[in-house]
Parts: structure tokens; sequence; C-alpha cells
């Protein structure tokens, strides 16, 4: 039985906290385009939360509200009982918000190891005086620590093989694989996927709806994610927000969504009014 206020226990007996981060009216216009109209919902903490709604629904743009990159025109952001202003992108790391990509944002030319590191940036504190002397400002000494929260990462993403591999080399569903490890580098409060299983086969699907159960049970990450395959949205989510046209449709459980006649009329394509 649901207590929204405390969280929820969800059918197959997880857990569920209290609210970690709240939206409240969100709109969003950009000129005469409203991209959001007066959404609120809200994310609790170690649940996995979908957002989904056909193309142009505005989804990649509320994504972009819940990690500070877009700044609401109307409502307000909250996270952990606090209101959330304009943030930098380092601070909004640093408040334990990471994000995947649509499109894959990874550095070619660096081996696995070294885009997975760039995730740790937020937590190293050494400055570059402090790498001058190397040994002795235990500059050697976080190197190391950040390093071995990396290993432990691919070791959990299984991806040992390729860790010297430059990225450019690798297929498609690996190069997801390491944006995901870098992400988790940070060590997320919340993490927000965009699409990660996108262009993936049968196989990759699996793999990746694997390690997103395994990382939300085993770390008690909070996943925020938009996915196309719905298969994959009713399978792993505990709760779903539905947009269309840049409204919100429908939230619940995945049964709740799936037997939502106005979430069954925006995905058949029946006109609106």
């Amino acid at each position: 039985m649901k207590d929204m206020n405390e969280g929820y226990i969800t059918p197959d007996g997880r857990q569920i906290g209290g609210v970690l981060m709240e939206l409240k009216n969100i709109t969003l216009k950009f000129g005469g385009v409203t991209a959001i109209e007066n959404i609120s919902f809200d994310i609790r903490d170690g649940e996995i939360r979908a957002i989904i709604g056909p193309n142009g629904a505005g989804k990649s743009s509320m994504l972009n509200v819940i990690s500070g990159f877009y700044i609401p025109t109307e409502g307000e952001v909250w996270f952990k009982g606090y209101k959330r202003g304009p943030m930098k992108p380092y601070e909004i790391a640093r408040l334990g918000i990471a994000r995947t990509f649509q499109n894959i944002a990874l550095f070619d030319g660096m081996s696995v190891l070294d885009n997975i590191m760039t995730g740790r940036l937020t937590k190293m504190k050494k400055g570059l005086l402090a790498q001058a002397g190397w040994w002795w400002t235990g500059a050697a000494r976080e190197e190391y620590e950040n390093r071995d929260k990396v290993e432990r990462i691919i070791d959990f993403l299984e991806i040992q093989n390729i860790r010297k591999t430059p990225v450019g080399r690798l297929p498609y569903g690996l190069k997801k694989r390491v944006e995901l490890a870098r992400a988790l580098a940070a060590e997320p409060k919340i993490l927000l996927l965009d699409e990660p299983m996108a262009g993936m086969n049968v196989e990759e699907k699996e793999d990746m709806c694997r390690f997103i159960l395994d990382l939300n049970d085993e770390f008690g990450t909070t996943i925020v994610l938009i996915e196309h395959d719905m298969g994959v949205v009713m399978d792993i989510s505990d709760r779903v927000v539905v947009m269309d046209y840049g409204k919100k449709i429908g939230d619940g459980a995945p049964d709740e969504v799936r037997n939502n006649q106005a979430v069954i009329d925006a995905y058949l394509g029946v006109a609106h009014d």
C-alpha cells in the first residue's frame, strides 16, 4: 500500500523513500513556442521514474529542467526539501545529479578508463600546484583513490576487457555503457538517462536493463529515464509520467498508465480537439 508522504512499497517488495525532487507547475518557453506547459510531478528516493511520450512531447526539455541545464520560465524545482535556483553545471554535479545524453558525448581519442575518470573531476580537490608536488601533497593518494572507484564501476558494468581501448574504436552499444560508467563515476543521487537504449539490439537492451536494475537495487540510485521502448519502460519503471504536446496526460504505476485512455490516444495518434 502506498503512503505518498513517507514513500511506498513496490509490487516486488522494494521500499521507495520520500520525495527527493519535486517539480512544481513547470512551464518552459522558447520565444513564442511552449515546450512544457504547467507540469508538476515528483521523484522519490530510490525509484526508477520514466518520462515517456510521442516525439516532440517535451521529454528532453523536461530532463534538461531536472538537470538544471534549462531554467523554467515559470514554476519551481525543489531538491531535498530546498528550492533550487539557477546553478552552474559543476554545481549541479556536486549536488548529486548526473546524466547521459541521447547523442553520445565521449572523448573518442581517450581510453575507456580516462573517459570514466572525467566523471570524477568534481570529487578531486587537489589543484594544479598540488599536482606539481605529486607525492608529498596528497595528489597521488587522491588519484589512486579515485581510480579505485572507477575500477569498481568498470567491474560492475563488465567492461574490464576494454578499459584501455580508445572509445572511438568501440561499437555503439559499448559506447553507451561507457557513457553510463562516466555518469556513475560522479556518484549521483539522481541519474538521468536520455534514451539509454536507443539504437541498441535486443541483447544490448537486455544488458542495459540489467545494469539499470542492478544499479538501482545495489546502490539505491534514483533513476529518471526517457525511453521509447514501451516494453522496457513497463518492465523496469516504478512510476511513469506521460507527456504529449508539452502537457502531462498521465502519471502513475505502469499498469495505470498502460490503461489510461489519454495515453492510448496519444500513442495511436488520435486527433486533438
